[in-house]
This record gives C-alpha cells, structure tokens and sequence, in this order.
C-alpha cells in the first residue's frame, strides 16, 4: 500500500494503521477516561456526598487525558497530513478523521525536499522534510524510504 498520493499541488500522507488489538486498548482507555470520572461522581452525589470541587477537579484532569488519548487513538486509525505545496506558500493540515488540527500556513519560495530517517534503524522508514532557507515543514508520518525516493522525485518534478 502505498502511504502517500499526489495531485492537483496536494500531497497526502496517510498514517500506517497501528493493529486492531492496540486501537482497540485506546478507544476503550480513551472514553473510560471520560465515562468513570462522571460516573464516580454521579454516585457519590448519589449516596449521600454532596456535591465537591474535587469531582470537577478530577473530570477535567480525566477529560483531558481521555481527549489526548482519544486524539492518539484516531491518529494511529485514520490520521492523515495533507499538504498543499503552492507558488510560495505551503499549507499543512493534520486530519484525525473525526476533526481536523487547524490549518498552518508557511512562506516557502523555492522548496527543497528532503528526508531524515527515524524510529529504529532496521524499520527503515523516514518523514519528509519541505524547506527553504528561512523555514521548514516536517511531516509526522513514517514512510518507507523506498517510497520517500520516490516522492521526493515526483515533487522536483512539479517544481
């Protein structure tokens, strides 16, 4: 399968999907994390406690660290970057599936491309680099790079 797409000045990296089992574990983490600390406090409003500063304290620590991982979780699932490559700008957009990060754009005359590898050596995979002298984009995405080579070569391409 093939991790990235280009047409029409838009390159999309889609994210290697981590496997069933693991999203899983995160999809259930993640809404527990909001589920029990309301349900916690529910009950003991319930059975006589009255109502604390504590449950809101702890629902929004819990809230948070279930949005985080809920974020993780849709990443590893149905994330994608997409990045539209323009005469001297270039917008990056971070897409979860369910919502997507806020559009970031950057002034980028004449793109130079490139690659870094990263994780473990004998994965050998990388994420691209777009940069000029002032600026440069990294993408997030691991890609083989085989299919970095490639990329890169269609993207000098297009210039």
């Amino acid at each position: 399968m093939q991790q990235y797409n280009f047409a029409n000045n838009t390159l999309n990296l889609k994210v290697k999907k981590s496997p069933f089992l693991v999203r899983i574990i995160m999809f259930v983490l993640a809404f527990s994390f909001f589920i029990f600390p309301i349900g916690g406090a529910i009950s003991g409003i319930a059975s006589g406690g009255g109502l604390h500063i504590g449950y809101f304290i702890g629902i929004g620590i819990f809230s948070l660290i279930g949005f985080y991982m809920a974020r993780i979780a849709l990443w590893n699932t149905y994330g994608e970057e997409t990045i539209q490559i323009l005469e001297n700008k270039v917008i990056y957009e971070a897409n979860y599936g369910w919502f997507k990060d806020g559009k970031k754009e950057t002034l980028i005359k004449n793109p130079k491309y490139s690659f870094a590898p990263i994780g473990y050596e004998e994965d050998n995979e990388g994420i691209l680099i777009i940069a000029s002298e002032e600026t440069k984009i990294e993408s997030v995405v691991k890609v083989p790079m085989s299919e970095l080579e490639e990329l890169i070569t269609v993207l000098e391409r297009f210039k």
